[in-house]
């Protein structure tokens, strides 16, 4: 016979049954960081009006997150645009939205409630400044708008926000000399088409799904503003997120444009408060970026979203858990 072996004692079992716990969690820990979130719950995110390019990429983005984060109820807020946008994340009424560089810092020197708290987790894409109007018009640039029937954005939208400051910058003012129509994207396009309007402005990414099916109904053009990047930046420090920017002639195929035109873009941001669970940030934050190429597919806006550009968030400072992210994703 063998002799008989002593057995473990009950102590050395538990240590054991620890120890092989502890591999598990670390194991666990390890899927759930390289592989998705164990984010859950509901989670707001404030897009923009119907047809612009915010709702597009937040109908888009709630698939991936969906994908990724399968415990996570996520619900698509609409909204007027920057402005309201930011208002729905300060309130409490949003978790996440997108904004305009030049929204943010208007928001926070205003010193709106909550504005102090408002914190990025990325730098995105680029909104363009259109001005459009029928390929007949007389209107060469935005100073032959005085006396006009101006689709301008609504009140809380970061379109009205520039519009504004851009016919300042054209000498022009914009409670007597145009005839505002506080319209979104969703109507301006039907208005100019019925002749109700004589132009409008538009601040978002290109291509622009509204502007584009208006080019297949009507004739129409994009007017250069880019002769108005110097005047305004001399309306203040608060029109430094401007910068000169090209659209090129095939921007929108169906207008059949021969030239690139000269006008102005401004960045928009991906938001949170600094209140926000971190993870969820962190996990949010890896969506957008690893989503680029997918949702590029059908907002060519996106394709611009980059790891190396996306850190530069002023004017706020990255949250915290977007901040894990970029560390950890840092080649």
């Amino acid at each position: 016979m063998f002799p008989r072996l002593p057995r473990p004692g009950r102590r050395r079992a538990v240590q054991a049954g620890a120890a092989a716990a502890a591999v598990l969690a670390l194991l666990v820990w390890w899927l759930v960081s390289a592989h998705g979130s164990s984010s859950s719950g509901r989670m707001s995110f404030a897009t923009g009006v119907p047809t612009g390019v915010y709702a597009k990429y937040g109908d888009l983005l709630k698939e991936d997150l969906a994908r990724d984060m399968p415990s996570l109820d996520v619900r698509l807020r609409r909204s007027q645009g920057s402005l309201d946008n930011l208002r729905q994340l300060t309130s409490g009424e949003a978790d996440f939205t997108l904004a305009t560089a030049d929204a943010v810092a208007t928001y926070r020197d205003q010193g709106r409630p909550g504005a102090a708290g408002l914190r990025a987790c990325a730098r995105l894409y680029d909104d363009y400044i259109q001005l459009v109007v029928e390929k007949g018009s007389r209107v060469r640039s935005a100073r032959d708008l005085k006396g006009m029937r101006v689709g301008v954005g609504t009140d809380q939208s970061g379109v009205q926000l520039i519009t504004r400051r851009l016919l300042k910058a054209a000498g022009l003012d914009f409670d007597k000399d145009i005839r505002p129509a506080r319209v979104g994207i969703d109507q301006m396009p039907t208005l100019l088409e019925r002749g109700e309007i004589d132009a409008f402005f538009w601040s978002g990414g290109l291509p622009t799904n509204a502007v584009q099916s208006l080019g297949k109904r009507l004739s129409i053009r994009l007017v250069p503003l880019g002769d108005l990047i110097g005047p305004l930046h001399d309306l203040g420090p608060e029109t430094r997120y401007y910068r000169a920017a090209v659209m090129p002639a095939d921007a929108y195929p169906e207008l059949r444009a021969t030239q690139a035109v000269q006008t102005i873009a401004v960045a928009n941001l991906l938001i949170t408060m600094d209140h926000a669970d971190p993870e969820l940030a962190e996990s949010v934050t890896r969506s957008v970026m690893n989503s680029r190429d997918r949702i590029g597919q059908k907002v060519h806006a996106a394709q611009k979203v980059d790891l190396r550009t996306a850190i530069f968030t002023d004017p706020l400072d990255l949250h915290t858990g977007a901040l894990r992210y970029y560390l950890s994703a840092k080649p």
